[in-house]
Formats: structure tokens, C-alpha cells, sequence
């Protein structure tokens, strides 16, 4: 409890020194490359007491870092200090033997975020619906093949045949949540049925949400021992 504290804490920080528009303006420039000081202050019209104030709440945060040039060794630079933005995304861990992913008829959104967890982790993953469908939706077919999402055309399946008591449960539809309900080794997602409009910019889209939540997601998952 006390390191997740301390976590919390170095977290805190980062986005209180961030919340003023004078150190956002700072790290924005600083995103692609080092610069000085003066050439900050140039850069954003910015008077160099106050340059000099918000870059010391930067350092103090441990979002910037300065070094000495190895020309002019009388000029310094500031970057972004390496990982500064790493504490800024929670980082509660959780151990799974397998990721379920459910939505109601378990032939779009389960199944294509079953394939691209697998591509993502090395946590095994399956899908299953609350009332499955009797086949994979064509649209879920067709983004995979132009998305290049590896899917396996699976039989949709029930809940009742697929979860077991230490499965990592992630529903991808409301409706499949409200059936389920929430738990101790259970997320919600609440991506929009593509289905319901069968256009491939629906499917696209749930793809690309998907994509984002997958990506977030599984470094925070990690295989049980």
C-alpha cells in the first residue's frame, strides 16, 4: 500500500506541474528535441523569470532534465527526462490464466478483440457471447481481411461453454456487462455495435477503438504463475 502511495503521489505531480499552459507549452516543444533556456524563451515569448519558474516545477517533477552542452559548456539544455510520462498511465498489474472477452452474440467485437489481444500478449485469449450468433458477422470477416487483424472465423459461442473461474472477463458491449454484471476479475468496455448499421466504417471504427484499448491494456496483464 505504501509504494502505491508513493506511486500515486509521483503521479500527482506530473499532472500538477503539467496543469499550468506555460510548462504544457514547454513540454510541447520539447516533444521532438533539446533546446536552451533563451532559446525556449524566444521560442514562446516568454520572460525569463517566469521560463526560469516553471522550468524548476518541471525538474522538480521529474518531467524535464538539463545538461551541459559539450560545445559552449557555459549553455545548458533542457529535454524531457527519459520515461517522464510513463507514471502518467495507472499502473495496476493484474495476473491471468486467460482473457475472456464477451459481447452479446460473440461474432464481431469479442471475436476481433480476441485477435488482436493475441498479437499483443502472451496471455492466452478466447471470445464468447450471451446469446451467440450462429455465425462470424461478414463485416467482422471483411475488416479483418483489410485490416490484416489475424481472426480465426470461430463458431460463436455461449458463456456457459467458455468461462471458468479464473478467467479475466472483458465485455466489449454494454448489454453483455449488464447480463453479467461486474466483478473482482472483470472490465467493461463499451464499444459500439457495428452490426447494428453493417457499414464498413462501423467496423472500422470498432476496430480502431479495440486497437486503442488493447494496446493500453495488455502490458497491464500478465500471465499467471
Amino acid at each position: 500500500m505504501g509504494t502505491d502511495r508513493i506511486d500515486l503521489s509521483a503521479r500527482a505531480a506530473i499532472h500538477a506541474a503539467l496543469g499550468d499552459p506555460g510548462r504544457l507549452a514547454i513540454v510541447d516543444a520539447l516533444v521532438l528535441g533539446e533546446a536552451s533556456p533563451s532559446e525556449l524563451q524566444k521560442l514562446l515569448d516568454m520572460p525569463s523569470n517566469l521560463m526560469a519558474h516553471h522550468v524548476r516545477v518541471l525538474e522538480k517533477a521529474g518531467v524535464v532534465a538539463r545538461h551541459r552542452s559539450e560545445g559552449d559548456r557555459r549553455r545548458t539544455y533542457l529535454a524531457l527526462a527519459p520515461g517522464a510520462f510513463d507514471a502518467l498511465r495507472p499502473t495496476v498489474v493484474r495476473n491471468a490464466v486467460r482473457v475472456v472477452f464477451v459481447c452479446t452474440e460473440n461474432s464481431a467485437r469479442s471475436q476481433l478483440a480476441a485477435a488482436l489481444w493475441a498479437g499483443e500478449s502472451p496471455v492466452p485469449a478466447t471470445s464468447a457471447g450471451t446469446r451467440p450468433a450462429r455465425a462470424v458477422h461478414p463485416g467482422a470477416v471483411d475488416v479483418a481481411r483489410r485490416r490484416r487483424v489475424p481472426l480465426a472465423t470461430a463458431t460463436p459461442r455461449h458463456v456457459d461453454e467458455v468461462l471458468q473461474d479464473d478467467d479475466f472477463v472483458i465485455t466489449v458491449c454494454d448489454s453483455a456487462h449488464e447480463e453479467l454484471g461486474a466483478g473482482v476479475n472483470r472490465l467493461h468496455w463499451s464499444v459500439p455495435d457495428p452490426a447494428r448499421s453493417g457499414e464498413n466504417a462501423a467496423f472500422d471504427r470498432a476496430v480502431d477503438d479495440l486497437t486503442d484499448r488493447v494496446t493500453r491494456l495488455a502490458p497491464a496483464i500478465r500471465p499467471a504463475r
